[in-house]
Parts: structure tokens; C-alpha cells; sequence
């Protein structure tokens, strides 16, 4: 199996409650809270391990809530490489209104990044990239990192023997369109952001699978995925296209969803299954994760009975 290295640069404690109303200007009765570490990266590493995979995670922490962190993961059995965060760790806090199953999810902002950190966490990356491994680039940058940040990796990644898996959006996505980067091995965003990059609706599978193809044919990587949600996931690459779909019984909360399918996808590619057969992986992580709730990830009884009703279609 191929070796997994995942990155958080803005890694954060999860704090989830609940209480009976969420109503302005009162004292309200909260659950205890549940505690996870959070960010894109760390909830692909800990999915990963929940589907009985490895990884590790590579993340910038700072200050007693990286200290946090830290144990967090290791409560979990993740490996970690830690990188100096320039500040404190950022905390998160997700709030459910029980009676109306309403999410209310509060995200801080995280340290602020200097010029100088940028380049030393890529040199850092790079260094730790494994050999013919995969590594996986997810979740929100925080202050300072500048947009091109993902398109600058991944010209630098180009140089090592590992391939560059990417989850992005906003002006990120926007600037690696016009970049001029290496192209990742596989580029994921929602479909909204494909909208939005596109300029236009994309209504249709068909639709979303030519604007994927369009950029792949644009160079700006070798596979795009697209989550259309309930409809599926479509994939396209210089071979052809795809869309995977598994529905799951129970929609509790779309929470970490999109960070589950990086996990299934990226753990079937390591362990060497096709293109196709990774999206079915990945879309069932992902309809897996939706049965649970607050911040959970998908659960591995969940991801094998959906797996097996997963369909995979060619459009």
C-alpha cells in the first residue's frame, strides 16, 4: 500500500453541543460538549483510520490548544509530524438546535502566517512527502497564507515521486486556475464551487462532467472529482467519466462529509484500486458520514453496507 501523508495547516479543536432551543438573548442549557481534532487533513487521516487505513498527518499546531490537538490524535492512534504554527491554534464550536435539528457552526480564524513560514512549510512538505505516496492537501488556509499556496505545492511536490491529491475552493481555486502550476494528480471541489469557476449552471451530470473534463484538458490536473451531493459524485479524466452514487438511509448532518470521500477515495487509490472503483470508495465514506452526527465521520458499518449498493455509472 502506498504511504499517506495529509496536511492541516489550520488545524482546530471541535467543540460540539446541543440545547433544546438556539434563541437570542438567553441563558441556554448546553449538552457536554463533544471534543475532536478538526481541520480538512486531520479529518481525512482520522476517516482514513476509521476504514482501516494508515496515515499521517502532517499539521502546523501552536500554543496549549495544539497541545490539545496532539493528544487528541494520539488518543486515536494517528501518526503525527507537527510543524511549528506561528500562533495558537484556533478552537470551533458547533451548536444543534434539538428541536429543529438546525447546525450552527462557528470557525475562527486561526494564526497569522508570515512570508517567511509559507516557505518553510512547503520546503517542510516537500522533505516529507513520501515516495511514490500520495499526498492529500485539505481544508481552509489560515491568515496570511496566500492564495497561490496550493498551486506553489504543487509545483513542488511535482519535483518528489509523490502524487498531489487536492481538495480546494474560494480564491485558491480561482488562482490555481490561472497559475500556470504542475497539475495535481486529482483536483475535488463541491458543486457549487464548480458553478462558480464555471461562470455558469451546470444542472445536469453531463454538464458537470464536461466542465471537469474542460479542465483537465486545461492542465490544471490529471483527474477532477465534482460532488453534485445527493446526485452523486462525477469524475472526469483524459480517459473518461464517471459518477458514483450511494444513498444513505439518513441524512443527521453533512458535517465532514466532503472530508470522508477524500479519505475513501485516497485510501482505495493507495491500496491501488482504479479511478472508478476509488469514486465508488469515496462516495460511500462520504454518504456514510452523513448518518452521523455533529462532527462525526463515517463509520466503517455504515461505508460497507453502502458500499455494496454503491452504483457507478459512465456518463
Amino acid at each position: 500500500m502506498a504511504a499517506i501523508l495529509t496536511i492541516t495547516l489550520n488545524p482546530t479543536v471541535d467543540l460540539s453541543i446541543s440545547a433544546d432551543h438556539v434563541l437570542p438573548e438567553r441563558k441556554l442549557r448546553c449538552s457536554r460538549p463533544e471534543t475532536d481534532p478538526g481541520g480538512g487533513g486531520l479529518n481525512v487521516s482520522r476517516a482514513i483510520s476509521a476504514l482501516g487505513g494508515h496515515s499521517t498527518a502532517f499539521v502546523a499546531l501552536g500554543g496549549p490548544v495544539g497541545d490539545k490537538v496532539m493528544h487528541l490524535l494520539s488518543e486515536q492512534g494517528i501518526a503525527l509530524s507537527p510543524f511549528p504554527a506561528p500562533g495558537e491554534t484556533r478552537q470551533s464550536l458547533t451548536v444543534t438546535d434539538s428541536s429543529t435539528g438546525e447546525q450552527y457552526r462557528f470557525v475562527m480564524p486561526g494564526p497569522e502566517w508570515r512570508p517567511a513560514d509559507v516557505s518553510k512549510v512547503i520546503d517542510r512538505i516537500a522533505r516529507a512527502a513520501p515516495e511514490e505516496g500520495i499526498v492529500v492537501l485539505s481544508g481552509s488556509q489560515p491568515p496570511g497564507v496566500p492564495d497561490d499556496f496550493p498551486a506553489r505545492l504543487a509545483t513542488r511536490l511535482a519535483r518528489t515521486q509523490a502524487r498531489f491529491f487536492l481538495d480546494t475552493s474560494g480564491k485558491a481555486l480561482h488562482e490555481l486556475m490561472h497559475s500556470g502550476a504542475k497539475p495535481a494528480d486529482v483536483l475535488r471541489m463541491d458543486d457549487l464551487e464548480a458553478e462558480e469557476l464555471a461562470g455558469r449552471l451546470l444542472p445536469e451530470r453531463r454538464d458537470t462532467a464536461d466542465f471537469a473534463q474542460a479542465l483537465v484538458n486545461r492542465g490544471l490536473a490529471h483527474s477532477v472529482i465534482v460532488a453534485r451531493g445527493a446526485d452523486g459524485n462525477v469524475l472526469a479524466n483524459a480517459a473518461g467519466r464517471w459518477v458514483a452514487k450511494a444513498i444513505p438511509p439518513a441524512v443527521v448532518s453533512k458535517v465532514g462529509a466532503g472530508d470522508s470521500f477524500v479519505a475513501g477515495f485516497t485510501l482505495a487509490r493507495a491500496r491501488g484500486m482504479t479511478q472508478p472503483e476509488a469514486l465508488r470508495w469515496g462516495s460511500s465514506a462520504a454518504a456514510a458520514a452523513v448518518m452521523t452526527p455533529a462532527t462525526g465521520l463515517c463509520l466503517p458499518r455504515d461505508f460497507k453496507a453502502l458500499l455494496k449498493g454503491c452504483a457507478l455509472e459512465e456518463i
